[in-house]
């Protein structure tokens, strides 16, 4: 299995302790065992998980840097991508996680409680209703999201639960320079505005990643999110 932590120092210049590195091995082992049950992820080989899941959800950290201290959500994690992962190298920062699967929700809550993790919250709801509770609405510091929607949609997902003053992160793969531009109409409307498009270049993965992040400028209409389903069916 590749060494993360070795992973992490050279390609995002970021530091994991031992009991950081240990904390993704126990995550690997639960990820691989919960796999032969349910289909959490595709990508089940363990080098590969380390690569596409781990260091993937770790390149947040080029952008963001330490998020100690910081109220952040993760839409749409999945099996705790990046989410987990973030919260595992940052421990101090206050994580809630948005997962309408709920077999993925369950593994999540129960990485939760097998890393011991505190200041974590697992809901199992869609983002277009949490984005309209007033305990979410424009309530983190960072509104971040992998591998669940084009940017037009996402913006919408993410963009109501960013404060003023914080931004939605969207992890995106060779189309995102395209896909930002597509967005800046939704962007605009919800409050945001294009800051940075940063390339990522990680290895075992060939296609250039983007990192777009989007800065919250003024406060999100009460009408956004709209109600479930409409922003994939009518994107901004």
């Amino acid at each position: 299995m590749s060494d993360l932590t070795l992973l992490a120092r050279r390609w995002l210049h970021w530091h994991l302790t031992p009991a950081q590195q240990a904390a993704f091995d126990r995550y690997l082992e639960e990820l691989l065992a919960w796999n032969q049950r349910f289909n959490l992820t595709a990508i089940r080989e363990p080098e590969q998980i380390v690569l596409k899941h781990f260091l993937d959800s770790l390149s947040v950290l080029t952008v963001t840097e330490c998020l100690d201290g910081r109220r952040v959500i993760d839409v749409g994690t999945g099996a705790g991508f990046p989410g987990l992962a973030l919260k595992i190298a940052c421990p101090e920062m206050r994580l809630t996680l948005v997962e309408s699967v709920g077999k993925k929700a369950d593994f999540c809550r129960h990485m939760v409680e097998v890393l011991e993790l505190e200041g974590v919250e697992v809901i199992a709801a869609r983002a277009e209703e949490v984005g309209r509770k007033p305990a979410h609405r424009e309530a983190y510091d960072w509104a971040v999201a992998r591998a669940v929607a084009r940017l037009p949609i996402l913006a919408e997902y993410l963009l109501p639960l960013v404060r003023l003053g914080g931004a939605m992160l969207a992890q995106k793969g060779e189309t995102g320079p395209a896909e930002a531009q597509q967005a800046r109409h939704a962007f605009a409307v919800l409050g945001g505005e294009l800051e940075r498009l940063q390339p990522l270049t990680l290895p075992g993965i060939t296609e250039t990643r983007y990192l777009i992040l989007v800065r919250k400028r003024a406060a999100t209409p009460a009408g956004y999110p709209r109600r479930v389903g409409v922003p994939a069916k009518r994107p901004l």
